[in-house]
């Protein structure tokens, strides 16, 4: 067969002649990925992530019938394309997954124990990689094969990514072969990434990040040319969805946060333009960013994991500096708002390696402020950010326990409750106890619901317990949480145990009734 032939496009895309040579189909492929490989993508939160070598392998076991006799190992920084893994998932091509994933098939496959699911901090799964804690038990080490999208490969082999940088250094180091898809579908992005790699103890260096703009690496990813068995042509865009219209729940929380970061300057614990702002995805997430932007902070900077359309709003304000992230993940609007206005925006951001962007050490030198969204909250402020019913994996730990650990204000905002299928109000998203505990009592400082915000630095655990019912429960819940607590601290202050009491025979009474009677509402009296 013969070797395709090069567009105008993938040319001005590739200035090493070497890396032109080496064009090929993904059917020309194939035989790198056996049954059992272990590989790589890029990717990060559903952009950047390669997509026609996946996208052909799909394919190639949909026509040969071959569901579940091609199983890989699939390490990417975070998660990727729906129409990708998700699809591989559904098709059984899944056999190992780490760190963090999106989607109905893939959730499926975990919870039904098809697909070993390995959940990690965002921040350690490249450093863990590099040590070879995946891979320890293979031969080499190793990955056999990682796929990277570029936007473009610059004169000396390197990669420029596109919309996210997450691990991709890190799965390109550890990969024996490396397949690059070069998108010539998105723009060029050279120069909005700032990349840096992997050192192994004792000869790590500290990341010399004072400000949110320090550039401290490259602008893109050095690779070993000998290791490229493949370049491919793509032009699929990056599958995004539109973004979620904030309600009024989220608008609510929105006002109780920004209500505290106005209370926080004025009493000199913040300045004016507060600090780094971190905020992670969804409808809450979107509608806090948006309020910033109609409120009197200026001069805002933001170091964070993604980058959502309200950042755009935010920027087109005029009020915020400059953001760095690992990725941006836009709508398909926002894509295209950010493509038509690139020159307004490049200069405002940077794209790192989530190694970077989730730094624990950074996050705690900059004083970043911490929001991030739990499956449920217990009245100690424990939270639970990926078990439902402490087993049904959602999505994975992601990223929020780095910066909830490390920042200035560490703070979770959520729905008072949840529907069940019987009840609008049916789960209570204030528990008693967790069933899954992500990030501890010891890491949290402020809860918000859209009833209102609790500030428990510095609360003992009663005192926490206290203001999280008043402030943030449902009221049509706070009569049986306090019932609760009222009940567990005669016991246990009765017993000499009373710093922080619980009913350990009941703490999961109202998930018990959410299980038995659909809604959490049906518990028996404590």
């Amino acid at each position: 067969m013969a070797s395709p032939i090069a567009s105008a496009a993938l040319k001005s895309r590739i200035r090493r002649p070497s890396m032109l040579k080496k064009l090929c189909r993904p059917e020309d492929l194939l035989h790198h990925f056996p049954n059992g490989a272990y590989i790589g993508w890029s990717g990060f939160t559903g952009v950047g992530y390669p997509k026609k070598m996946p996208t052909f392998l799909a394919d190639h076991v949909e026509k040969n019938s071959l569901q579940g006799k091609l199983r890989y190992s699939l390490f990417v920084g975070a998660s990727s394309g729906a129409e990708t893994e998700n699809r591989w998932a559904g098709l059984d091509m899944i056999d190992r997954r780490a760190p963090h994933q999106v989607g109905k098939s893939i959730a499926k496959g975990i919870n039904e124990g098809r697909i070993n699911f390995f959940d990690k901090h965002l921040s350690m799964f490249p450093s863990d990689l590099v040590y070879g804690f995946y891979t320890k038990d293979r031969p080499t080490n190793s990955l056999d094969v990682t796929v990277v999208e570029a936007s473009a490969i610059k004169e000396d082999g390197s990669i420029v990514p596109g919309a996210s940088v997450g691990a991709t250094p890190e799965l390109v180091q550890m990969a024996d072969k490396i397949i690059i898809e070069v998108n010539t579908a998105i723009p060029n992005f050279e120069g909005l990434h700032d990349i840096t790699m992997s050192d192994l103890p004792p000869r790590r260096k500290p990341y010399l990040v004072m400000e949110v703009e320090d550039r401290i690496g490259s602008t893109s990813i050095p690779i070993d040319p000998e290791k490229v068995v493949g370049v491919i042509e793509s032009d699929y865009q990056d599958v995004t969805a539109p973004n979620t219209p904030a309600d009024d729940g989220s608008k609510a929380i929105a006002g109780h946060l920004i209500e505290f970061l106005e209370h926080e300057v004025a009493h000199g614990r913040l300045p004016k333009s507060l600090l780094p702002i971190q905020s992670g995805i969804g409808n809450i997430a979107n509608a806090v960013i948006g309020g910033l932007s109609e409120v009197n902070f200026w001069n805002l900077k933001v170091w964070t994991e993604v980058i959502q359309d309200t950042f755009l709003d935010l920027f087109d304000s005029g009020r915020l500096d400059f953001a760095t992230a690992t990725s941006i993940r836009f709508s398909p609007d926002g894509f295209k708002r950010f493509y038509d206005n690139w020159e307004q925006y490049q200069n405002k951001l940077l794209l790192r390696s989530q190694q970077v962007s989730n730094s624990p050490e950074i996050i705690r030198r900059l004083g970043c402020i911490g929001m991030n969204t739990p499956v449920e909250v217990d009245i100690y402020a424990h939270a639970n950010s990926t078990c439902v019913m402490g087993s049904r994996m959602l999505n994975g730990l992601g990223g929020s326990a780095d910066f909830l650990r490390n920042s200035k204000y560490s703070i979770m905002h959520t729905p008072s409750t949840r529907p069940s299928k019987t009840d609008p109000h049916g789960v209570s998203c204030i528990v008693p106890m967790c069933t899954h505990v992500d990030q501890t009592e010891h890491d949290l400082d402020v809860i918000v619901t859209e009833n209102g915000l609790a500030d428990v630095r510095g609360l003992s655990p009663k005192e926490r317990a206290r203001v999280i019912i008043e402030k943030c429960a449902h009221d049509d819940y706070k009569p049986i949480l306090k019932g609760y607590l009222d009940k567990a601290e005669f016991e246990c202050i009765k017993k000499g145990m009373g710093h922080q009491p619980h009913l350990l025979w009941n703490s999961f009474d109202m998930h018990k009734a959410l299980s038995e009677e659909g809604s959490m509402k049906k518990i028996k009296a404590w």
